[in-house]
């Protein structure tokens, strides 16, 4: 009985403090789980390869934990003091703990390429500008303010070139570095241009042409020479000589063709002649304004349409797109410096030739002639530079004819052709770039400036069509008036 009742007593005891245990585990509150060290409370310290920085602490160290020791590495020379060296290009942290085991510091390691090269040779080209030099991992990122669009160009080449310098391989450096620099009151360039051209073009053109039939009994000759004028094309009946009523070697009424008519068949000759001069004049003075580093176009001219496939698959629309044609003007300037401007110009001279054209599918489409100039040069403000000496004399000559009879002296002129072109052209461009600022309005002036209808007795009786009304509340002295025409646009 004894030994049961210890048994049971045992037993009893062990569920005791199997409950009892419960019991006060369900009574004990859960421990909290805190963070001893994170990049919240952290520093940020930038290094650069093989460049250190020293770390004094309030209290003595006693652990050092480096996320990467292959980006960056600390190393603890005494108990208070600690070096943080960058080992190559890349991101860690770095925190240090005292012998309670509590966070002392904690810094975030960011190790890029050293930049102290960088910032140097930018300070000593361009002293006076204020250019910041960060990296970001194998990049950098330029910002700050400069003067002129130039200066922010220099530091962005000077960036790209020592970037490449220690590296074993040349690379293209543009896609590392982030220009954010700004410029300060970025200049306006007003460029006034002026594209005069002269084209002059002498046509000659002198031909017979002959429709014979000769006959003899049952046996007939037709002859018939016509002029193909390939150079200037064949003339209208408006430039024969028997329609202005000139008699020909042959005889004729002026209103028909001039011929010979027998019992052996009929001659008839036609004499083409034409002789014609002509003169044209081309001017266009486009002002254009932009800002520096950025780009204008001026287009004085049209647009001509030509027929164009659009092909989806296998099935092939046509449609119409246009070409421009006429007076054309690009230019992109930089401000270098006070007065002086880097100028990109693209001036373009272009006119409709139907002499280049071509027919596709019974559609006509003109050709051009183009005259193009593409240049960089460096000017002051308010210097002009003239592109001139494009010259071009042109000169086509044919002579068609009867094979033999063409080669016989003096006759031998009745049975050939000449046709003839003489072309001469010439195009001078000034352009004369300035630096400009911001007017206000009022001293501004428009060509309708003043500009009212005249009144139906003025123009039925006069022939006025506008009259002129002076400026309101002006007074103007009676000796000082000015009589006679006035204003933009004076025939």
């Amino acid at each position: 009985m004894m030994a049961t009742a210890k048994s049971i007593g045992a037993a009893g005891l062990a569920i005791f403090l199997v409950l009892a245990g419960t019991a006060v585990a369900a009574a004990v509150p859960p421990q909290r789980i805190e963070v001893a060290a994170s990049d919240l409370s952290a520093r940020a310290v930038t290094l650069g390869v093989s460049k250190s920085v020293v770390i004094d602490l309030p209290r003595d160290i006693k652990d050092v934990l480096v996320a990467d020791p292959k980006v960056a590495n600390a190393v603890v020379r005494s108990s208070r003091r600690a070096y943080i060296i960058g080992v190559k290009v890349g991101q860690t942290n770095v925190f240090f703990f005292d012998a309670a085991g509590r966070q002392m510091a904690g810094f975030n390691i960011a190790v890029t390429r050293d930049l102290n090269g960088i910032r140097e040779s930018i300070r000593q080209v361009i002293p006076d500008a204020d250019i910041r030099v960060a990296g970001i991992g194998d990049g950098i990122v330029l910002s700050g303010t400069v003067a002129t669009q130039a200066q922010a160009q220099q530091a962005y080449d000077i960036a790209a070139r020592l970037l490449n310098v220690g590296s074993s391989t040349v690379v293209a450096q543009g896609d590392k570095i982030v220009n954010a620099i700004v410029v300060r009151g970025r200049d306006q360039v007003m460029l006034k241009v002026t594209v005069a051209e002269m084209d002059r073009t002498v046509l000659k053109q002198l031909g017979v042409n002959f429709n014979t039939s000769l006959g003899y009994g049952t046996s007939v000759l037709n002859f018939n020479n016509a002029n193909p004028f390939p150079v200037n094309g064949a003339l209208s009946t408006a430039n024969t000589f028997n329609q202005f009523g000139v008699p020909l070697p042959l005889g004729g009424t002026p209103n028909s063709p001039a011929g010979l008519t027998g019992t052996l068949g009929s001659v008839t000759a036609n004499i083409q002649a034409m002789e014609q001069a002509g003169i044209i004049r081309t001017l266009a003075e486009p002002n254009l304004t932009a800002i520096s580093g950025e780009s204008a176009h001026f287009l004085a001219g049209g647009m001509f349409p030509y027929p164009v496939l659009s092909c989806i698959g296998t099935t092939c629309q046509p449609s119409i797109q246009f070409q421009n044609f006429g007076v054309g003007l690009t230019f992109s300037p930089v401000v270098l410096s006070e007065g002086r401007i880097s100028l990109h110009l693209l001036t373009e001279v272009s006119e409709l030739n139907s002499q280049n054209s071509i027919t596709l599918s019974g559609i006509t489409v003109p050709g051009l002639s183009v005259r193009r100039a593409d240049t960089t040069v460096e000017l002051p403000s308010g210097g002009t530079l003239a592109i001139a000496g494009m010259l071009q004399d042109q000169t086509k000559q044919t002579i068609s004819g009867l094979p033999g009879l063409m080669e016989v002296p003096v006759l031998g002129t009745l049975f050939k052709s000449r046709d003839y072109l003489n072309g001469q052209t010439e195009l001078v461009v000034l352009v004369t770039p300035y630096i400009v600022h911001p007017v206000a309005q009022k001293d501004l002036s428009r060509p309708d400036d003043g500009f009212a209808d005249s009144s139906d007795p003025a123009a039925v009786l006069l022939g006025r069509l506008n009259r002129i009304y002076g400026v309101g509340g002006a007074v103007v002295d009676p000796l000082d008036a000015y009589h006679g025409k006035y204003g933009f646009i004076l025939n």
